[in-house]
């Protein structure tokens, strides 16, 4: 019997921009469309013609049985259309696939669920299509509930369901139907830490148990826990494949060489009530630089804009290092009277950093906007960069900084003071 689980030769998927994607149309929506060519063409509007853009292009690796394998890269790299034809969610354009056993798949929140069906219905529905017996189902069918923390909602039909609980209850289905592939795509993101470590070992398990893991996660430090081998795709392409330390490295060394974004600005839409329509990261001195040292102080600068009165909204500030993340920050968390019904006008909210905090490497800025805990208006991934370096200033924090293990170099006060009796 081999021990190769997946193998992938000249993956290739092309898809269409510039032009309508080819759907069936009804024949009034035909008839419609014919009638308007000469009234659009008077108005001056021309068609374009189609573009087409390879999401995948030429991608061959194989992964062995028992094998956890990361799959990172930048947004549009394609690895969310790789897992979806590893899935037989699409269909590839060129090249092939060849999986050897049962694949388990979560790839966005409520793939594979009915949203009308209770969490108990969908637990054997999803079952049913990962081929398993209605007898399989029920001998897992507590063990399922009770990972998922989603038991007393379990027979509320899922289109009530936060998308927390969606992925809950969506992993532990996949998760314990014994797939010999478990492909698993960024949605462990929409859980809580207790949940996402729950996630990590229960992946970790299922490798050990000598089944298949693929991970997509831009969290290098959730991808470097659980898999030992790595594959960075770099617009449609295998930039690296390698173990896994080796793979985060020419991430990190990629997006180094691409240029920091220290400011941005979005136009206004009139479909949000509130809104972020500019940002920047500048100094104590007011202006804009793309590169701090240990002993600067940073300040995250963003303007809003709120269109009606609006209750429960919030604005939250996500920092990561090179790729995992630091913290995230709310502007409720000590102005909690903002949740409250917020007055329409223009705002700016500032956010500094303490120093010496954060140790060398590259920074990148997330925020959003909505309303707490029921929806998202505005995602803006990654909209701010900037660099940490150790720059020649005597100091015993900057001499040990980047040697010390963690995330930040932040000097904490220590009060020692000499005792007379030593116990004996």
């Amino acid at each position: 019997m081999s021990d190769i689980a997946i193998r992938v030769e000249h993956l290739g998927k092309q898809y269409e921009i510039g032009g309508q994607q080819a759907r069936y149309a009804t024949f009034r929506e035909s008839f419609s469309n014919a009638a308007s060519v000469p009234l659009r063409w008077l108005k001056g509007e021309r068609f374009r013609e189609k573009e087409t853009f390879w999401a995948l292009d030429d991608v061959s690796f194989e992964v062995k049985r028992g094998e956890a394998v990361g799959i990172i890269g930048r947004n549009g790299a394609g690895k969310s259309t790789l897992l979806k034809i590893l899935s037989r969610i699409t269909s590839p354009t060129t090249g092939r696939v060849d999986l050897y056993g049962r694949v388990g798949s979560l790839l966005e929140v409520g793939t594979g669920f009915h949203p009308e069906l209770t969490g108990r219905e969908n637990i054997y529905l999803n079952g049913a299509v990962l081929g398993m017996s209605r007898v399989e189902i029920t001998r897992k069918f507590d063990e399922i509930v009770d990972f998922s923390g989603v038991e007393k909602f379990l027979d509320t039909p899922v289109k009530h369901f936060s998308s927390g609980m969606y992925v809950r209850l969506a992993f532990a289905v996949a998760a314990h139907l014994e797939p010999e592939i478990l492909m698993v795509d960024e949605v462990l993101a929409v859980g809580d830490a207790e949940f996402q470590k729950k996630c990590l070992g229960k992946m970790g398990e299922v490798a050990r148990e000598g089944r298949t893991v693929l991970f997509v996660s831009h969290q290098m430090d959730m991808i470097r826990s659980l898999c030992a081998h790595g594959i960075l795709l770099n617009n449609g392409k295998i930039h690296v494949i390698n173990d896994v330390a080796y793979v985060i490295d020419s991430y990190i060394l990629m997006n180094k060489s691409h240029e920091l974004r220290t400011h941005f600005e979005l136009n206004k839409s009139d479909a949000l009530d509130i809104q972020i329509v500019r940002g920047k990261i500048i100094g104590n001195d007011n202006r804009e630089r793309d590169v701090y040292d240990l002993f600067s102080k940073i300040i995250f600068e963003f303007e809003y804009l709120i269109t009606k009165p609006i209750e429960g909204s919030v604005i939250n500030f996500e920092l990561k290092r090179n790729g995992s993340p630091l913290f995230l920050s709310f502007d409720t968390d000590e102005n909690e009277i903002l949740l409250e019904r917020r007055k329409p006008g223009y705002y700016v909210s500032r956010i500094k950093i303490p120093s010496p905090l954060l140790k060398a490497g590259r920074y990148t800025v997330s925020t959003n906007t909505g309303i707490i805990n029921l929806t998202t208006f505005q995602h803006l991934e990654d909209v701010l960069s900037f660099d940490i370096e150790l720059q020649s200033k005597p100091s015993s924090l900057l001499s040990y900084a980047d040697k010390r293990n963690g995330v930040i170099a932040m000097p904490l006060k220590w009060q020692t003071q000499e005792k007379t009796n030593f116990p004996s």
